[in-house]
């Protein structure tokens, strides 16, 4: 997608010298598009999930340089802003622009995923912060039973770790 490269390259270049930063959101978009057409989304909802893959953790830079540490609740109250600030100058539309923005600073909430490109973030994440974290079998339950609700993404995450 044309239309996302621009955001990958962007956020290579933002987390220049930090593979893993790097390696992360490379992973979580390639899950995060996985499901999204495994879930048959519109072509604006893909594109929405393909720059949140990328852009999600925006604000772990923000959060360490400022407070030296990058908890969810500093990563999403930090990423909002240059995640909307680096759309706007790609130009991306306000609609665009708002989604995303939205999920920016959510995607470390999950008492209340109220969209289909949100959940599937969510889902995307975990499937790589899962594996990051070196959780343990119990761990992944949990989070399967209490967050993931789409048939594609509890498939990838049953078939990763053969579960049932």
């Amino acid at each position: 997608m044309k239309e996302t490269g621009i955001v990958r390259d962007k956020m290579i270049y933002f987390y220049s010298g930090n593979p893993l930063r790097i390696q992360h959101f490379v992973k979580v978009e390639a899950f995060a598009s996985l499901i999204a057409s495994k879930e048959k989304v519109d072509k604006q909802t893909a594109i929405v999930i393909s720059i949140l893959g990328y852009i999600h953790d925006i604000g772990i830079k923000f959060a360490e340089e400022q407070y030296g540490k990058c908890t969810g609740p500093l990563q999403e109250k930090l990423g909002e802003k240059p995640a909307r600030d680096l759309l706007l100058s790609l130009g991306f539309e306000e609609e665009t622009i708002n989604r995303v923005s939205y999920v920016v600073s959510h995607h470390h909430t999950y008492s209340n995923i109220d969209n289909q490109e949100y959940q599937i973030l969510v889902e995307a994440d975990f499937l790589v912060n899962i594996l990051e974290d070196g959780m343990k079998k119990d761990q992944i339950l949990s989070i399967r039973d209490k967050i993931f609700k789409t048939k594609s993404g509890i498939t990838l995450l049953n078939q990763m770790y053969k579960l049932k």
